[in-house]
């Protein structure tokens, strides 16, 4: 398209349309029991972040862009908040959003979960790998955790009972997984150029990795989502 902002404004249309079929999709299979409600929930956490953040993409160098692609997650996280206080009548999304049924939860994890995505999308955008770096460990990472780790608990972590080394070993290997691929991928693409090798590059995402997996498995219930992002900005500022 011959305009920028043309483009940024079907691009932020199309990114939207990804985000609310996505979730529509998931509150269905929420709502209609084919998955249960705690791996809905972290279903909507380990892909929306991905396809969101796939989809900046599809935007220009249009310095403006990056709010356009914010609007994304804020409209869609202002819903959560109409939802959770009971403004907006959402069964479905109830269902898929929350442990057990109670539309305030969506008020703590989901909603935390949203702003973190406004923040790190008008912070730092695609020109940074540090925004990148934090919404796939949180999304990669922490989501994975909770899956694995109430399948495969193994043994309790000896200073939080409430987690185990099955979810650590999860959130280790998914953050790290996610967030090496999104990196590269976008550096690939020439959105930015870290200026280290390749190898070097791996290492301090894993260190990065580990010390989010550290804080994640800290004993401090449904602010994961603000500990890991807030950790793993200032580690990458400082490590990439």
């Amino acid at each position: 398209m011959g305009n920028p902002w043309i483009q940024d404004v079907v691009a932020a249309m199309i990114t939207l349309a990804v985000a609310l079929v996505w979730l529509r999709v998931v509150d269905a299979l929420a709502a209609r029991g084919v998955l249960e409600q705690r791996l809905s929930r972290n279903v909507i956490h380990i892909g929306t972040g991905p396809l969101f953040v796939a989809c900046w993409l599809l935007f220009t160098p249009n310095p403006a862009a990056r709010y356009l692609a914010a609007l994304v997650p804020l409209l869609i996280t202002g819903q959560f908040a109409l939802v959770g206080t009971g403004l907006m009548e959402d069964p479905a999304a109830v269902a898929a959003m929350t442990r057990h049924s109670d539309r305030r939860e969506i008020l703590r994890g989901p909603l935390f979960y949203g702003i973190v995505f406004v923040v790190c999308t008008i912070a730092f955008w695609r020109t940074s790998p540090v925004g990148i770096l934090a919404l796939m460990l949180m999304c990669g990472g922490d989501g994975l955790a909770d899956v694995i780790g109430r399948r495969y608990r193994l043994a309790s972590l000896p200073f939080n009972e409430g987690k185990s080394w099955g979810g650590s070993l999860a959130m280790l290997l998914g953050g790290y997984v996610f967030a090496l691929a999104f990196v590269a991928l976008f550096q690939w693409t020439g959105m930015f150029n870290i200026g280290l090798p390749g190898s070097a590059l791996a290492a301090r995402l894993g260190i990065i990795a580990l010390l989010c997996t550290l804080v994640e498995a800290l004993p401090l219930a449904d602010i994961d989502n603000l500990t890991v992002t807030a950790t793993a900005v200032a580690l990458g500022l400082i490590l990439l």
